[in-house]
């Protein structure tokens, strides 16, 4: 076992769907909030939890065009196509893969799926259009299901390449054991396992204060990131094959989030800061555009000027100019506001 440069764990290294998700690389296809299980741990926010809507990373999504703009303006080569559960939203799932790999070449998906739907139809309808299939069990919440996850699972070496099929678990502390047999059990028919470390969400946090206890950073399951690790080094002494990746909140929220902004396009005139951040200058008069000569792009959706670095020294006399440092991403939210002097 070792620890990456990203703040994870992992054992005979990590599937690729992981390797461009921490590259920043990878957009989040979030294509249903409705679920087929109703998993008491389950942390999507009550804005995403049984909507049908489509998010692509913190776009909303009417239509495929919307998605295709995401992955332009993210710089992304890959997504993940996630929920709620895909298989309940077959046809729209379908229909947004084949869009993204028309229009993109070498473009990677990766698709996570609960078991409960899972049969040949479906799997061989998808296959054709996902390169990496991830399986989440239900035996971690009904423990009565783990034979029919292993026979669900199974079925997917008909229509991938085994390099390609793997499992992906929050980490429990309290079920580590069981965990880890589940792992043993399945080495056979998959070829890699991602662990993630438990976080608390709005609409898990009840059934979370109530069971476990919370780290001081107030949002990660005290002992899950150690279970995970226990995991490992229990895997890596029965020396398995599996490639076996302990995702840590660390890495979700301060590299993969943060390389992400990294890689996204900024407007022009915008300068990256090393955070991921834009600085741009920018004023709301109209008036300025004879001063600016030129100097200026309009940014039609916030309805404001951002100007050329160069040229504020020369109008802060005339115009109110701010110097706003934001967020690339879709929302654009701002992180400081200061008038320049």
């Amino acid at each position: 076992m070792k620890k990456t440069n990203c703040a994870s764990y992992c054992l005979n290294g990590i599937p690729e769907g992981c390797k461009r998700c921490v590259k920043g690389r990878k957009m989040v296809l979030f294509i249903t909030g409705k679920c087929s299980r109703n998993c008491v741990y389950c942390p999507l926010s009550k804005l995403r939890k049984n909507s049908d809507r489509v998010w692509a990373n913190e776009r909303p999504c009417k239509n495929t065009k919307d998605v295709l703009e995401e992955v332009k303006e993210s710089n992304a080569n890959s997504c993940s196509i996630t929920g709620g559960d895909p298989l309940l939203k077959l046809n729209k799932t379908l229909k947004y893969a084949e869009t993204l790999k028309k229009n993109f070449k070498n473009f990677h998906i990766h698709i996570y799926l609960s078991t409960k739907l899972v049969n040949e139809k479906n799997l061989k309808k998808l296959s054709k259009v996902v390169d990496e299939v991830r399986f989440h069990p239900e035996f971690l919440s009904n423990t009565s299901k783990k034979q029919e996850d292993i026979k669900k699972i199974k079925l997917a070496k008909g229509f991938w390449k085994i390099q390609n099929i793997g499992i992906e678990m929050p980490v429990f502390p309290d079920k580590k054991l069981e965990t880890l047999k589940f792992i043993e059990d399945i080495s056979k028919d998959v070829s890699f396992v991602n662990l993630n470390e438990l976080e608390i969400g709005d609409t898990n946090f009840n059934f979370i204060v109530k069971k476990y206890g919370l780290d001081k950073n107030g949002y990660t399951i005290k002992g899950s990131l150690e279970t995970g690790k226990w995991i490992l080094k229990k895997l890596e002494q029965n020396t398995t094959k599996l490639k076996i990746h302990l995702c840590s909140a660390e890495t979700k929220n301060w590299y993969q989030y943060k390389n992400r902004l990294k890689v996204h396009k900024v407007l022009k005139y915008g300068k990256k800061t090393k955070e991921g951040t834009v600085i741009y200058f920018i004023s709301k008069d109209k008036k300025i555009i004879k001063n600016a000569k030129g100097n200026f792009y309009f940014d039609k959706n916030k309805g404001r000027f951002i100007l050329n670095p160069l040229i504020v020294q020369k109008l802060i006399d005339k115009f109110k100019i701010l110097r706003v440092e934001e967020y690339p991403t879709y929302e654009r939210d701002e992180v400081e506001i200061e008038e320049i002097k």
